[in-house]
């Protein structure tokens, strides 16, 4: 039986399941699979070098699915150069009705979105910021534990307690993001009040991720220790995979006198991209979170969205009708 939401309802989805956008992976092929498994697939508008080509890989994404899809806009600061009103244009164009957005002063696209009906996702790491996004007009806040990979805020607030505190304040539905990967965390989430999960590392676990396999073996080895918090002390937290590059990122910055000038090149953008296309995990970081630690395998989409649901009814259903007299 569907497990409906006010999430589900609002997009017209089967399952409240989202895999999130994200650099590098958010392309057409997943995108396309999470959909068609009931989710809500993302495609990342970054990944794409050109407004244009966002266009031709939403048109590609059509060919494989008829159900509903999204695009991620992610507004970065140090990107400032980036045509963001370009993409933006691009997503509207091509008749977007999802979009994902997060990052720096999103005010400018969240409102163009909305001048033209699209329904407005937007990832928050903190309840003040999901209010102020509130105010802004989105449909409803993706909230990020601290557990996510990616980076986390600056407030170390697990999704335990900041998934339920989000709630208590919106008024807009809440999915929760960080730390899930299976039905017993899909249950949890809609325990604490959400209407559904964003699931980023392990939707990087799936045979139609398009990475390579030596990742994905890696995030099904690593467990919940294997990851790395980087730029702590430049007050722009990250969660990475741990590996020996991110070991060496976090060594250097340990130095008083460190500065991110001391790590550039190791972080560089373009040599992650190189251990995800090319499997040479010494090439650069890698993103991933503490939900490693839960990740065993490397189903298909269809597979993994079917298992979860599948568990998270059998909770529900049976487990905890135990505890009920």
């Amino acid at each position: 039986m569907p497990l409906k939401t006010r999430f589900t309802e609002l997009l017209g989805i089967e399952t409240p399941i989202v895999c999130g956008g994200m650099m590098w992976v958010g392309r057409a092929e997943l995108a396309a699979a999470v959909s068609n498994a009931g989710g809500l697939g993302i495609l990342t508008a970054l990944t794409q070098p050109t407004p244009d080509a966002l266009r031709a890989e939403i048109d590609r994404c059509r060919t494989m699915t008829d159900k509903p899809f999204g695009v991620n806009l992610t507004i970065l600061p140090k990107m400032g150069g980036a045509p963001y009103p370009e993409y933006r244009k691009a997503i509207i164009d091509s008749g977007i009705k999802i979009v994902e957005t997060a990052g720096h002063r999103p005010e400018e696209h969240v409102n163009e979105f909305k001048a033209h009906g699209i329904t407005v996702i937007h990832k928050c790491t903190a309840v003040r910021h999901a209010l102020s996004a509130e105010r802004m007009g989105v449909d409803v806040i993706s909230i990020d534990g601290f557990e996510c990979a990616g980076h986390p805020g600056e407030d170390d607030i697990p999704g335990l307690i900041l998934i339920p505190a989000a709630v208590d304040k919106l008024k807009i539905p809440v999915i929760a993001s960080g730390g899930f990967g299976d039905g017993r965390g899909l249950v949890a989430a809609l325990a604490l009040g959400a209407d559904g999960i964003n699931m980023g590392t392990r939707f990087c676990a799936v045979a139609e991720a398009p990475i390579h396999d030596n990742v994905k073996q890696l995030i099904v080895r690593n467990d919940e220790r294997g990851t790395n918090l980087i730029f702590r002390k430049l007050h722009n937290t990250a969660r990475v995979g741990k590996s020996s590059v991110s070991d060496r990122v976090v060594e250097i910055l340990s130095a008083p006198d460190a500065t991110f000038e001391d790590v550039a090149e190791l972080v560089r953008g373009v040599h992650g991209r190189e251990v995800l296309e090319t499997g040479n995990l010494e090439a650069g970081l890698f993103w991933a979170g503490q939900v490693q630690g839960l990740i065993h395998d490397v189903p298909t989409c269809a597979e993994l969205i079917s298992r979860i649901v599948a568990e998270a009814e059998s909770i529900i259903n049976v487990r905890l009708g135990k505890f009920v007299a």
